[in-house]
């Protein structure tokens, strides 16, 4: 079993004992997006750390744009309860890219693959993504490459 699937473990059964009930519905939550996960396909597998920060992250975009939905629906109580799901399963991610590391890894790609001008943009990701995975939304990425490449 990967160790964050380990630790997520670890964390349901704390906070089922200190009545956290955000933390628990949140980590309930994820471990059955893995669960699911696992199941999917041919056979039953189990999943590598870096396939459950694929679907942490997943998880997380998910609350993020619920989370938007019902702001713009004037359901703040709601859309914090989101937030807070949200917070509870970033503390299991990698740390975000900062703009300023986002840029360089972008200008490195860029340097890497020799490309240039906006048609060249699947080059760039296909260097650019394994370098940022799980450290950066993949939307926010493509935002820099097409930024960086456009003249």
């Amino acid at each position: 079993m990967s160790a964050l699937k380990d630790k997520l473990k670890a964390d349901l059964a704390a906070s089922m004992k200190a009545r956290d009930e955000v933390r628990l519905r949140t980590i309930r939550m994820a471990l059955a997006a893995i669960n699911v996960e696992e199941v999917a396909g041919k056979e039953a597998r189990e999943l590598s750390d870096d396939e459950v920060v694929k679907v942490l992250t997943r998880e997380a975009k998910k609350r993020r744009e619920a989370s938007e939905a019902f702001a713009g629906a004037g359901r703040a109580q709601q859309a914090q309860a989101e937030l807070d799901e949200q917070a509870v399963l970033e503390e299991y991610l990698p740390a975000q890219l900062s703009d300023e590391e986002l840029g360089r890894l972008v200008d490195e790609a860029v340097a890497e693959s020799g490309a240039e001008g906006p048609k060249a943009m699947g080059q760039v990701m296909k260097i650019l993504n394994p370098k940022v995975a799980g450290r950066a939304e993949g939307g926010r990425v493509a935002q820099a490459v097409r930024a960086r490449l456009t003249p």
